[in-house]
């Protein structure tokens, strides 16, 4: 089975997820439901002022789930909110979140690039990664 990553941007209109592996990358597009609402709370409430439908954190978790590593980035709180959901909901997913970067609106080709090289970096420090060539 080959190792593969997760790369999620995330904001409050859609998710997007690659699958990278050295085959190939996959796309998944996850979307709120069109009756999705904002609920609005008073200031000083302490939170961000969005209220997430479930069943949207759940599509992307689900997406992601059989990653070996996950980064997830988007440009507000949704990839913050993605990342408490995952803690509360999906504790295994989010155990292999490896960074929740800020990313404001790549293209898909921006991001899977972004993703290839932090994977390629983080991957030699696991215990299982080929050493780096020597000179």
């Amino acid at each position: 089975m080959p190792v593969n990553h997760a790369a999620v941007w995330i904001d409050h209109e859609q998710a997007k997820v690659f699958v990278i592996t050295r085959e190939g990358d996959r796309e998944w597009k996850v979307r709120p439901h069109d009756r999705h609402v904002h609920v609005h709370h008073k200031a000083g409430k302490g939170d961000s002022g969005h209220s997430h439908d479930e069943n949207y954190l759940h599509g992307v978790a689900d997406a992601i789930k059989d990653a070996a590593e996950i980064l997830i980035a988007g440009p507000g709180t949704a990839k913050s909110e993605l990342m408490h959901h995952l803690e509360h909901h999906d504790p295994a997913v989010a155990k292999k979140v490896v960074a929740v970067e800020a990313l404001d609106h790549p293209t898909d080709n921006q991001l899977v690039a972004i993703a290839r090289k932090f994977f390629k970096d983080s991957d030699q420090f696991l215990p299982n990664s080929p050493a780096p060539p020597r000179r």
